[in-house]
């Protein structure tokens, strides 16, 4: 896998995935695009969000929607890695088994999600979920 980064502007950044696909980044507070943490934060919520659609896929679950809200906590000094990450999944559908939510979610989080698994290296991870019957 490669990526290219390129400086932009100020403090604005365009990454570019050897696939041709382009993120705006800014490390601005107060800028115009997601910052390099923010970003690495989506990917883990998109890692395991894929894992967790695509396990109860797997098992037949009427699976509509699936969405994770992430928190976290930063250290206060710098380098300012992620200390503490949530990963607070809402799985909506009809007739959702409720055991194969948790262990789609558990799967994600312990085994599947590349993302969550190398942060975990520097950040305490939890995950929850909820289930929303449509």
């Amino acid at each position: 896998m490669k990526a290219n980064v390129k400086w932009i502007d100020k403090m604005q950044l365009m990454g570019t995935s050897e696939t041709g696909h382009g993120i705006l980044m800014d490390g601005d507070r107060n800028g115009i695009a997601a910052s390099p943490m923010e970003v690495v934060l989506m990917g883990m919520g998109a890692c395991s969000t894929i894992d967790v659609v695509d396990i109860l896929k797997t098992g037949r679950q009427n699976i509509l929607g699936c969405e994770v809200d992430l928190t976290s906590e930063r250290a206060p000094e710098p380098p300012r890695v992620f200390t503490k990450i949530n990963a607070h999944f809402i799985v909506s559908g009809t007739d959702l088994n409720e055991k194969k939510v948790k262990r789609a979610v558990e799967l994600s989080m312990e085994k599947y999600c590349s993302v969550a698994k190398m942060l975990e290296k520097a950040a305490e991870i939890t995950s929850s979920y909820e289930i929303v019957v449509k």
